[in-house]
């Protein structure tokens, strides 16, 4: 199953919706976090529940979570992306955190601030909490997974290294796209190892890579994060991103506005965005 939150027409706000065919059929749910927070049995009922019907190609498409409890990220979790960014491999996940006023949905814009022109591409596999979880096992950790979304984690670079903490480049106004759709684990392989991860500028590819090469995998992700804090259905997880970031390249190469950046992860869905600048 495939759910995505959709904005409606003539300032309606938003309304979850499941994927059927080239239609979204809506639910009676704002959007898919509150879906997730509905209950347990949120699977079942978004399964049989629906009402109108929209065409897919004309759909505008929000954030897949709008308004996380939590956005927790990972930094430093593939070999290629440590090495070329000079850092020694962790030996526990790197984890630093976004607000909800960063993310925006599949094909709108990605915002280039006024304050910097070192805006740099993240592709990476995102996870959604599907049941309320701590203290959770790796054993035991995907059972929690509600599935499975696209994230870019677009990084303004010179923020992020004002300081050693990654917050400050990190979660800029309107710059991490996240969806088109929330896929759940049932469509994927378990984990969501072994899928194509790439990201592209212009129809360049820029990242390729695939998420079995992730060095914490998603059932250890979540143990470790349930450890510190209550994970809630809705939270969403950037699993890291691989090699072929522009801070990464000789010379560095960054974002122009303009310029389209393409995300894909194999089996889950494509992001589409535009680069543009900030309107003051």
């Amino acid at each position: 199953m495939r759910l995505s939150t959709v904005r409606l027409p003539n300032q309606r706000g938003t309304a979850a919706a499941r994927l059927e065919g080239d239609e979204l059929v809506l639910l009676p749910y704002s959007d898919v976090g509150e879906l997730l927070a509905s209950g347990d049995d949120w699977p079942e009922r978004a399964a049989a529940e629906g009402g109108e019907r929209i065409p897919l190609g004309t759909a505008s498409l929000a954030p897949v979570i709008p308004h996380p409890n939590k956005i927790v990220c990972l930094g430093l979790n593939y070999a290629t992306h440590i090495k070329e960014m000079g850092r020694l491999t962790p030996a526990h996940p790197t984890l630093f955190a976004k607000y909800d006023g960063s993310l925006v949905g599949a094909n709108d814009n990605v915002v280039m601030p006024t304050v910097s022109d070192k805006l740099d591409w993240e592709a990476e596999l995102g996870v959604v909490i599907g049941h309320r979880t701590r203290h959770v096992t790796a054993d035991k950790a995907l059972a929690y997974v509600g599935g499975y979304t696209v994230v870019n984690d677009v990084t303004v670079r010179d923020w992020q290294h004002r300081t050693r903490e990654f917050l400050s480049g990190k979660t800029f106004e309107s710059t991490t796209p996240v969806g088109p759709s929330l896929v759940t684990p049932d469509e994927l392989p378990r984990g969501a190892s072994g899928l194509a991860i790439s990201c592209s500028v212009d129809g360049h590819t820029m990242q390729k890579s695939n998420t079995s090469d992730l060095l914490f995998d998603v059932a250890s992700i979540i143990a470790y994060v349930s450890t510190i804090i209550t994970l809630q259905p809705g939270d969403l997880i950037a699993t890291g991103t691989p090699g072929g970031v522009g801070a990464g390249r000789d010379p560095k190469v960054f974002l122009q506005p303009g310029q389209e950046l393409v995300t894909v992860v194999e089996g889950v869905g494509e992001l589409r965005n535009i680069v543009a600048r900030e309107e003051l």
